[in-house]
């Protein structure tokens, strides 16, 4: 269901059984992690979170753990105010 590489590939399923017999399989709560290590980063204005995902990791896929990294639940929330310093995540974290 999820991509290798997303941020829920290592969150366990769980499954529910309905009074009418029903599996009803989902994921459970992803709560995020802390993050440690990370670099300052100053949004500039034509900044996007893939855009900077691609910049500082080569990979615009990854803009979630720029998210995670700064507690921001809308990715555009992250790159909304120019001048902004978010943080970024070492690679691996």
């Amino acid at each position: 269901m999820f991509f290798r590489g997303s941020r829920y590939e290592g969150v366990p399923t769980a499954q529910l059984q309905t009074a009418d017999g029903r599996t009803i399989r989902y994921k459970r709560m992803r709560f995020i992690p802390e993050v440690e290590g990370t670099t300052p980063y100053r949004v500039e204005p034509e900044d996007r979170p893939d855009l900077v995902a691609y910049k500082v990791a080569g990979d615009p896929e990854l803009f979630w753990r720029l998210c995670d990294a700064n507690r921001v639940m809308w990715p555009p929330d992250l790159t909304a105010e120019p001048g902004l310093i978010i943080r970024i995540p070492a690679p691996g974290t």
